[in-house]
């Protein structure tokens, strides 16, 4: 490796077209045999030094760094717990594994591992695909690169299929049919695949200091992120848990253990209804504020989110004064829990983007 060696200071000049320039060492050009019309490529640091790398260098060691994927191995015989073989293998899909081979010591209990192998990659690995299986190994590869799916666009659509989620399982209290039942597993599935698949992104930028190209402005930003994809899945999952818990429920009605006498409340259910629509674009807005990066944004709708305490409140006295099936009522509890949960997880959005926006603004702001 070659020691640092110190080229002096140049000046910056500006041309009469408003561009600033400077020269380049000329011993720096000759050793790297750079001529007119060379690429170099321009990298701000962390701490705002500035990095220049000619194109054929850094493509040379795109493609060095391209021959040598991540490439992990699993060695199990039929005595250790299948549930730990895929927490293993889950958890070196998150850290960034190009290659997971999966080695079976007992080819005879292969197929059984196997099946579960292929399921936790279908079911959870975005992006995955089985690119080759013996009897006694079966070789994944993760395709999908940062470029190809943005996080931002990631995590946007992570927030869609939640709150569609949310809305399918509020709607099946009134219409608890197969259809919706799996549209809610459905979604949840999704959402928890495309939370992993964010997770093993962040984990990669974060080992190559990549925030800029991952479209981040500092590397706190990484933070911010893992704290959204969090707030996200607890939505997809308290969609899950109104689900299972309308399941429960359906079945005790088919097997004609329990009789519900009156029809669900139509003052009740609007009302609700009501509430979560209001949350689904609170937690809608505060999305986009955090993406356009809007600080006035955030302040309003941490304000909003104030607001709408009071109907919070008049929401459980109406559902407290109401003669209702305690099983109903306790979905009914489940839902309204779950809404108000996305009411203040768009609370923590819009506080995550006044930490980020925070120091940007204030810098611009001069004393008069």
């Amino acid at each position: 490796m070659l020691a640092e060696k110190d080229l002096g200071y140049r000046r910056v000049q500006c041309t009469g077209r408003g561009s600033y320039i400077i020269s380049l060492p000329k011993e720096w050009v000759q050793d790297l045999e750079l001529k007119r019309g060379s690429e170099i490529a321009f990298n701000i640091q962390p701490d705002s030094t500035l990095t220049l790398v000619p194109r054929k260098i850094r493509e040379k060691e795109g493609r060095g760094n391209a021959a040598k994927p991540k490439e992990y191995y699993i060695s199990i015989d039929s005595k250790e717990n299948i549930q730990s073989t895929l927490r293993m293998t889950r958890a070196l899909y998150a850290i960034g594994a190009d290659i997971i081979r999966v080695h079976f010591k007992n080819p005879q209990d292969a197929i059984k591992y196997k099946n579960e192998i292929k399921s936790l990659a279908r079911d959870n690995f975005l992006g995955s695909e089985i690119i080759d299986e013996t009897s006694d190994e079966i070789t994944l590869q993760i395709l999908i690169k940062h470029s190809e799916f943005p996080i931002e666009k990631a995590v946007r659509r992570m927030a869609i299929v939640a709150l569609s989620a949310n809305r399918d399982a509020i709607d099946a209290l009134k219409e608890r049919s197969t259809a919706v039942f799996d549209s809610v597993i459905g979604s949840h599935n999704d959402v928890n695949r495309l939370g992993l698949y964010i997770v093993r992104q962040l984990k990669y930028g974060i080992e190559r200091n990549l925030y800029r190209e991952l479209g981040f402005r500092t590397p706190k930003e990484f933070l911010l992120y893992r704290i959204a994809v969090n707030d996200i899945e607890s939505i997809a999952q308290n969609a899950m848990n109104i689900i299972n818990n309308l399941g429960s429920l359906q079945k005790l009605i088919d097997d004609e253990t329990l009789f519900i006498k009156d029809p669900i409340d139509e003052e009740i259910y609007n009302q609700l209804v009501n509430y979560s629509t209001q949350a689904h674009q609170l937690y809608d807005d505060s999305i986009k504020a955090l993406f356009k990066r809007e600080y006035k944004d955030a302040e309003k709708l941490i304000s909003k989110r104030e607001s709408l305490k009071p109907l919070e409140n008049e929401l459980i006295m109406l559902m407290s004064s109401k003669k209702m099936d305690p099983n109903i009522a306790s979905v009914l509890r489940l839902i309204f829990d779950s809404s108000r949960r996305i009411m203040d997880y768009s609370g923590n959005m819009a506080e995550l983007t006044l930490n980020r926006t925070v120091e940007e603004l204030c810098s611009t702001l001069a004393y008069k």
